[in-house]
C-alpha cells in the first residue's frame, strides 16, 4: 500500500484538531524497490483476483481467501506490517481446509484509508 512516505510529516486537518485523530500513513522506506514491486503485485493477485468475500468490522474490514491461499496472505502480512505499522493483523484460519480470514484493523476510522489503498483492486472483481 502507498500514502504518505514516512520521511514527510503528516498533517493535521484543521476538523480533527480537538480530537484524538489518528493518521494513517506508510513507511515507504521500510521495503526495497523491488520488495515493493513483489508485495503491489501480491495485492493485486489477493485483492484482484483470489478475494472471496470482504466484511466490515468496527474498527477495519475483514477479507476471506480460500484456504489455500494461506502462504500468500502470510507474506502479504509479513510485508504490510512492515510499511503499514499502525494496523493490527487478524488471521482466522478455518478447520478442515475452510477458508482464511484476515481482518485489518486500527483504532480510529482505517475504514477510508482501506477503501482507498485496497479498493482499486476489489473493484475489479
Amino acid at each position: 500500500m502507498t500514502a504518505t512516505p514516512s520521511n514527510q510529516e503528516p498533517q493535521p486537518s484543521a476538523e480533527g484538531a480537538n480530537t484524538a485523530e489518528v493518521l494513517f500513513y506508510c513507511d515507504m522506506l521500510a521495503l526495497s524497490p523491488t520488495e515493493r514491486q513483489a508485495h503491489q503485485t501480491l495485492i493485486g493477485r489477493l485483492f484482484g483476483s483470489l478475494l472471496q468475500e470482504t466484511r466490515a468490522l468496527e474498527d477495519g474490514y475483514a477479507y476471506r481467501f480460500d484456504g489455500e491461499h494461506y502462504s500468500l496472505v502470510a507474506e502479504f502480512i509479513t510485508h504490510e506490517r512492515l510499511c503499514c505499522p499502525f494496523l493490527t493483523f487478524g488471521l482466522t484460519i478455518a478447520p478442515h481446509r475452510g477458508p482464511v480470514w484476515l481482518q485489518l484493523t486500527a483504532p480510529g476510522d482505517v475504514k477510508p484509508f482501506l477503501t482507498e489503498e485496497l479498493g482499486q483492486y476489489v473493484a475489479r472483481q
